[in-house]
């Protein structure tokens, strides 16, 4: 696997922290090095149940001809994990699974195995979609991850280190939480954004697999980790939002790509104690921390201090609300902001942009 130069993870963790590819991603297994320690469960018996409804759902995923591996080389295997996304063949795991693959293999919860081809991908999100020539797939049920709390319970599903269907439980640990694309290593354009924490076990071969709530519904798909021997992080693992990942999958069976909408802003959470430091009149929201001048937020009239409480209809709590929001609009659509500034409530239209554009 590719390694990453040692960089600063202050944004996620407030401290320095020094990762390698194999260990931030979760991805395609090919050391066999552990993730992050399993909290206990709440619950056994509901984990078991969880386990039991979205198992069978979950595959692994094997490629060859990977050309982001430790030696750098081509001719290289890994292994992975996928979610059935529907009956008829389609199936998600991550872009970091089968960049670069010249061959990829579905192995199914049953035992039985079907030779996949790569749909489409998008290395924005870390989605990509595999076919399969079968049909009465077991699709998993995915939810839209609106009602996602700190504290529920949460069961990661996936064949870490080639171990499939692979169950390790915990809770949610927080919701919108950014992977700046400085630890890509390149891999990423942008930033991952809008994901949930976790501290159910993570580790590589993991990506692609799912994250499911208590009853056995999609939440997400587990994207990362950080390993406690070189962080120093307990428990820290990432998945991709369930919403994110049938939106983008949706648009690439359609078309082969998708586009993401964007604001051009830098966010961060408004809490009681900012918003007392900011006298901002409001004590939740996505706070505007950045501006780009010629971006659609920017020319909406926009400005850093701002405090977006609304999109649309949809009410705004926190930055990942507001990137919740958003999936739910395309490049080029027109929505109404409802913005805090100086204590006063007003309201901005905004022409959303294309990211990467």
């Amino acid at each position: 696997m590719r390694r990453f130069a040692p960089l600063l993870l202050a944004a996620i963790l407030g401290g320095a922290v020094v990762l390698g590819y194999g260990a931030l991603f979760g991805g395609v297994s090919e050391t066999g090095e552990p993730g992050v320690a399993s909290a206990a469960p709440a619950g056994e018996e509901r984990v078991a149940r969880a386990a039991a409804e979205v198992e069978p759902s979950v595959v692994q995923v094997n490629v060859s001809g990977v050309g982001g591996t430790a030696s750098g080389s081509g001719g290289q295997q890994g292994v992975g994990s996928g979610i059935v996304l529907r009956e008829d063949g389609y199936i998600v795991t991550n872009n970091h699974v089968v960049e670069g693959a010249s061959e990829v293999g579905v192995a199914f919860a049953d035992g039985t195995t079907e030779e996949g081809r790569v749909v489409g991908t998008d290395p924005a999100t870390d989605v990509a979609v595999i076919r399969v020539d079968r049909r009465g797939l077991p699709a998993a049920s995915f939810g839209d991850g609106r009602d996602l709390a700190p504290g529920q319970i949460a069961v990661a599903v996936g064949s870490p280190s080639g171990f499939q269907s692979t169950v390790t439980s915990g809770v949610v640990s927080g919701v919108g939480r950014e992977i700046p694309a400085t630890l890509t290593g390149g891999r990423q354009e942008s930033a991952l954004v809008d994901l949930i924490q976790t501290d159910a076990a993570i580790s590589p071969g993991s990506s692609g697999g799912a994250l499911a709530d208590g009853s056995g519904e999609v939440i997400g798909m587990n994207v990362a980790y950080l390993p406690p021997g070189q962080t120093g992080a307990e428990s820290i693992g990432f998945a991709i939002p369930a919403g994110t990942v049938t939106s983008v999958a949706e648009q690439l069976i359609e078309t082969g790509e998708a586009t993401q909408p964007y604001l051009g802003v830098t966010l961060s959470d408004l809490n009681p104690e900012t918003a007392r430091r900011l006298d901002a009149g409001v004590e939740s929201g996505a706070l505007v921390a950045e501006v780009e001048p010629d971006g659609p937020a920017g020319s909406a009239g926009l400005r850093s201090g701002d405090v977006v409480t609304a999109l649309g209809s949809e009410p705004v709590r926190n930055s990942g609300d507001l990137l919740s929001a958003l999936r739910r609009y395309r490049p080029g659509d027109t929505v109404e902001a409802t913005v805090v500034r100086d204590g006063e409530e007003t309201s901005f239209e905004l022409r959303l942009g294309e990211r990467g554009a």
